[in-house]
């Protein structure tokens, strides 16, 4: 028999399904894909890293041990972030979006860490003991759960130029201080986290064209107008073999590593350019070294991993029980997504050569931590399913 009520003219009318949300396990596929990513991260930091290791600490596997434990710590962490609910992550937003500012700005203060002409760690501690911190890849984190409460919220903000107001005023002040260390990519990726929450959360493509308008122009101003480091970079980034003993230096080892991989690659641990020709090969341009054990078909690989890791995330957001969660784990797709993009970008000369992670893979803990705290809150947004059903009337 027909399911629904029967009006006074005869006709059937169907119940309306009934949507609840249900409480099952985490999304058993993004944590396998963010295991095979760290794992994967391990292997490559230890053969990238091999003749540094030795020629820094004496013995090969320093670099080795090290990220082995940022990996361990990192699932430790994003089994805590994956068991805590994540709507308690609204109580942190505001307070969150104060300190994230305040932590740019003391990298500009003594405790600021200076390598290779940037600033971007602070020292935190007394003498010899401590540790440094990135506040460009908190500023990251934080600006996700800033955004993502404030639309959240009231979604007509999003509408609305007053109710954008805010988020890019915090934004374009989070992103300045970013620039000023200097370091592009993680600034850009600051932005793209901004626009495309707000863009999800319903703001209108006008303002995407405008606020795109005016990137054009900041970047002509800050690489071609203004003689400084910016314009020394796309200078170098233009034609890196003009000056490849000097600021194209890394770029042409780089590429020359990507090249002499081929399609199949030397092989893993075989790398040449690794043997201290390319600078930190373990950090922001592992991927040459990728590129050059396992050609043009490891990276191919990497890459599909990558891209079912951002879908994932996206099945997650598609189906999170409210606002928060949707906007929270699009803008871990997105971060997610841009980086990789942007380290694609700069190790194949694409755009000028400026620090970022390659997510889950480069050596460090900082980037790392933060991205596996991310995908503990995605894991704990992926718990909780709206699923429909309906009542049976006769």
């Amino acid at each position: 028999m027909t399911k629904g009520s029967a009006k006074k003219d005869g006709t059937i009318r169907l119940n309306p399904a009934k949507k609840r949300v249900v409480r099952g396990s985490a999304d058993f596929p993004l944590i396998v894909l963010t295991t095979i990513l760290s794992v994967f991260g391990v292997v490559m930091v230890f053969s990238a890293s091999y003749y540094n290791a030795i020629n820094d600490n004496g013995t090969p596997y320093s670099y080795l041990w090290k990220q082995a434990a940022f990996v361990l710590t990192g699932f430790i962490i994003m089994a805590v972030a994956a068991n805590m609910n994540y709507a308690a992550w609204k109580v942190f937003a505001y307070p969150l979006a104060g300190i994230g500012v305040v932590l740019l700005l003391l990298i500009f203060t003594p405790m600021g860490v200076t390598v290779n002409g940037a600033t971007r760690w602070l020292y935190i501690g007394y003498g010899s003991v401590g540790f440094t911190i990135m506040p460009g890849e908190l500023a990251k984190l934080f600006l996700i759960i800033v955004c993502a409460t404030y639309f959240a919220a009231d979604m007509q903000k999003a509408r609305q130029f007053t109710g954008l107001l805010p988020i890019f005023v915090y934004t374009a002040i989070v992103g300045m201080l970013i620039i000023k260390q200097p370091n592009l990519s993680t600034a850009i990726t600051a932005v793209i986290i901004a626009v495309g929450i707000a863009f999800l959360a319903g703001m209108h493509w006008r303002y995407v064209v405008l606020m795109a308008g005016a990137a054009v122009a900041g970047g002509y101003y800050l690489f071609f107008i203004n003689d400084g480091y910016w314009h020394q970079r796309v200078v170098s980034f233009m034609d890196p073999f003009a000056d490849a003993l000097g600021g194209g230096y890394q770029v042409v080892q780089g590429l020359l590593a990507l090249g002499s991989g081929g399609l199949y690659g030397r092989g893993l641990g075989q790398s040449v350019q690794k043997n201290l020709y390319l600078p930190e090969p373990q950090n922001d341009f592992i991927l040459a070294i990728i590129g050059e054990e396992l050609g043009f078909l490891g990276i191919l690989a990497l890459m599909v991993v990558y891209a079912l890791l951002v879908w994932r995330i996206f099945h997650i957001c598609i189906n999170a029980k409210d606002n928060f969660g949707m906007l929270i784990a699009a803008g871990v797709a997105m971060m997610v997504a841009a980086q990789v993009i942007l380290n694609v970008a700069v190790v194949t000369s694409s755009m000028p050569p400026t620090g970022i992670a390659l997510p889950f893979v480069s050596y460090g803990g900082n980037s790392l931590w933060i991205f596996m705290l991310l995908i503990g809150i995605v894991l704990n947004i992926s718990k909780y399913r709206v699923v429909e059903e309906k009542e049976d009337d006769i």
